[in-house]
């Protein structure tokens, strides 16, 4: 066995003196690359109802602003 820095009766001091601290809930993942563009592509040119003369902008689902 090699050598230990200090008694092996003290170990875990630190860990065992910290708070628990509960883990935090994880919010939705960002898609990121290849998976964002396909889902930029099918938001735009996919979803598109062909009768509309106008494009909707990005934030057309949002409501109207009193």
């Amino acid at each position: 066995m090699g050598k230990v820095h200090g008694s092996l009766a003290r170990n875990g001091k630190v860990r065992n003196q910290t708070p628990k601290v509960d883990k935090m809930e994880r919010t939705k993942k960002h898609i990121v690359g290849r998976a964002k563009k396909r889902a930029q592509f099918n938001r735009r040119f996919k979803a598109v109802n062909p009768n509309d003369k106008r494009q909707p902008g990005p934030n057309a689902g949002s409501g109207k602003k009193q």
